[in-house]
């Protein structure tokens, strides 16, 4: 029940996105059209969940042990540029066409207030309301794992809408970004639909 609780609330609930409103610059940017969409969420999956494991190893064995917490914000930085970095050789050598459609939204990962928020949220805090606990290491990479699916629907969700737009008549002023934004704000209504009260129920009324 504590990983269900965890997917639901990083997906849904507490969504970097829609909710948190955290890494917008790469969600409006990459959205308009479907396959880099799809490219961008996984990139950010990998590199959330390999920053919440990594980072976690980091401030467990290193950081408070050493008494260095004050370090855990640049501390973070290196590892999820590290990791940024290694997404990018991956993807150049895979599939260029998709790291050319990327173009310099890939490396703005490493500076994605999102991938920072949950090494955070899941190693720093470690516990969500429903899970009154510290994340172990496990805990810690589902729940990025989480946020990036989280990330990665709402990206999918965005870029269906906006590959849309592209056939429907919108009044001038409202074409392009400013629709992507209005949109965006819609979606986020929508998913306020989702709190704690759901989770609760989901998990038998506890």
């Amino acid at each position: 029940m504590t990983y269900f609780a965890i997917l639901i609330t990083f997906v849904l609930i507490e969504n970097f996105i829609l909710t948190k409103f955290l890494g917008l610059c790469p969600f409006i940017g990459v959205s308009k059209k479907m396959d880099s969409a799809i490219g961008m969420g996984f990139a950010v999956i990998f590199v959330m969940s390999m920053a919440s494991i990594v980072t976690w190893v980091v401030w467990n064995f290193f950081l408070v042990r050493l008494h260095l917490e004050f370090l855990k914000t640049i501390t973070f930085i290196l590892v999820i540029a590290a990791l940024v970095q290694l997404v990018e050789m991956i993807i150049q050598k895979i599939s260029p066409p998709l790291y050319k459609a990327l173009g310099i939204y890939l490396p703005l990962i490493t500076t994605n207030c999102a991938v920072l928020g949950i090494a955070l949220i899941a190693v720093v805090d470690g516990k969500i309301a429903v899970v009154d606990k510290k994340f172990d290491v496990f805990q810690s990479f589902f729940a990025g794992f989480s946020a990036g699916v989280g990330f990665l629907l709402a990206i999918i969700l965005m870029s269906s809408l906006r590959e849309q737009f592209e056939t429907e008549w919108i009044p001038k002023p409202f074409r392009g970004i400013p629709i992507a934004f209005i949109t965006a704000g819609l979606m986020a209504l929508a998913f306020m639909a989702f709190d704690q009260g759901l989770l609760l129920k989901l998990l038998g009324g506890r």
